[in-house]
């Protein structure tokens, strides 16, 4: 069990302390622990999950048109359509050269430029996931490397079509739909 610990409290709230974590199941890609912790003076235990991080991509072709990758999701049993990502290979590899990685694994093409647009946390209720997303530009073709389960169909689209599929509700990632929005407002 982890030690005790305790944040910063926000003046006009009381603290929550942790008490201790407690490890209930370890898989590939997550750590799922139960903390016990007082809050608001009650003790309670919360589900935690961890996650080692992971780096995304916004991959701009010199016509102006956004590389996205369809592929299948198991959580939603569903095929969806989102920029290229993937995690972080260890927990110290620079999000820059993970995203550089899964641009090419995943699209088949290199990137010249690659700029940092912005860090998201998926969902902050209960999982530390943090991604970083760049944008890649100067785009020049290699070959996709994808593992031996992994099917990917790569599109290109116009900006204001994928504006379109987040505003009616037909993409829901939350890192793809941070990367357009914010790709949209600092460039259009």
């Amino acid at each position: 069990m982890e030690e005790k610990k305790q944040t910063r409290v926000p003046e006009g709230m009381t603290p929550v302390i942790r008490l201790g974590r407690e490890l209930k199941y370890q898989g590939t890609i997550l750590k799922i622990y139960e903390d016990h912790v007082v809050a608001n003076g009650h003790e309670a235990r919360w589900d935690f999950i961890h996650h080692d991080g992971a780096a995304a991509v916004i991959p701009v072709t010199d016509e102006g048109k956004i590389l996205m990758v369809r592929q299948y999701r198991n959580a939603l049993d569903r095929f969806t359509l989102e920029i290229p990502a993937g995690k972080l290979d260890d927990p110290n590899e620079p999000t820059l050269e993970c995203a550089s990685r899964e641009l090419e694994e995943e699209t088949g093409f290199r990137a010249e430029s690659m700029e940092f647009l912005l860090s998201v946390n998926t969902t902050i209720a209960f999982c530390d996931e943090h991604i970083d997303i760049y944008l890649a530009r100067d785009l020049k073709p290699s070959h996709q490397h994808l593992d031996e389960d992994e099917e990917i169909l790569v599109e290109q689209w116009e900006l204001k079509d994928l504006e379109e599929l987040i505003y009616t509700g037909k993409i829901t990632d939350a890192k793809t739909m941070a990367a357009i929005l914010a790709y949209a407002r600092k460039y259009r």
